[in-house]
């Protein structure tokens, strides 16, 4: 796919975006194509990490192609804001962890990728934001649900109402972004926290997201019963025998996914 470069190395998935001439922005094609890796990714078994980041070093994504947005009729717009929201849902719902490298500008829906991810680590000179209410338009792909679930209702209304953009210093003191690091660390920083998940077992990975993202949405009782179910369904894996043969025998165990 020419919009979505995609690489796996071992058990991680790197997701690239990849029209660095318009700035890594979200044309229809683009959408599509990541909506069919994205489905790809979460019907692996050997994926257990994954990584978005933006080809090029200026941008991770600066939201929605406008050039293209331009020529669209208000029925096009409509399918283009149906895809975007449909396709980060889809991000958002994958069972493996995902980490959103932002590498660079990330504005309107480049940010709301980066909120459908897991973990975003952004390199110290980015700039972000939901800057959509400058366009008088709003966030359209999950950023008004997203970025206060995260950060608190009082803070992202502010951002969002003052189409504010965001450091990646900012960003980080917001609770926005994970990590900050320099363009020299930034692969580097990100890779390495990719491989302290990838240490671990992957269904329990995979499990331990479901029973947070499930359960942060119901009342407590509701939750701790989401979190046993989950926990049962790793008492019966291979891995959980591994892990205790392994500590037995004071070595790192080698996990299979089974």
């Amino acid at each position: 796919m020419e919009t979505i470069h995609y690489e796996q190395q071992g058990h991680l998935a790197i997701v690239t975006l990849n029209r660095p001439e318009a700035m890594n922005a979200f044309n229809y094609d683009m959408l599509v194509d990541l909506g069919n890796i994205t489905e790809s990714i979460r019907i692996n078994p050997d994926i257990r990490v994954v990584i978005f980041k933006g080809s090029g070093d200026r941008a991770f994504s600066v939201g929605a192609d406008l050039k293209e947005r331009k020529t669209l009729t208000d029925l096009q717009v409509k399918r283009n804001i149906y895809k975007i929201g449909e396709v980060f849902t889809a991000i958002e719902n994958l069972p493996q962890p995902t980490i959103a490298m932002m590498n660079g500008f990330a504005f309107g829906g480049g940010t709301e990728l980066a909120l459908a991810c897991d973990f975003r680590i952004a390199v110290d000179t980015a700039l972000m934001g939901l800057t959509e209410t400058g366009l008088a338009i709003i966030p359209g792909a999950g950023g008004t649900q997203r970025l206060p679930r995260l950060i608190g209702e009082a803070k992202a209304m502010e951002l969002i109402l003052t189409a504010k953009r965001l450091t990646a210093t900012e960003a980080l003191s917001y609770g926005m972004v994970t990590k900050v690091a320099t363009a020299e660390e930034l692969e580097e920083t990100t890779f390495a926290f990719a491989e302290a998940m990838l240490a671990n077992g992957p269904i329990a990975l995979q499990q331990a997201k479901f029973a947070i993202k499930h359960g942060m949405n119901v009342d407590l009782q509701t939750g701790l019963s989401i979190e046993r179910k989950a926990y049962e369904i790793t008492i019966p894996t291979e891995d959980r025998i591994e892990a205790l043969n392994a500590f037995a025998e004071k070595r790192k165990p080698v996990f299979q996914g089974k």
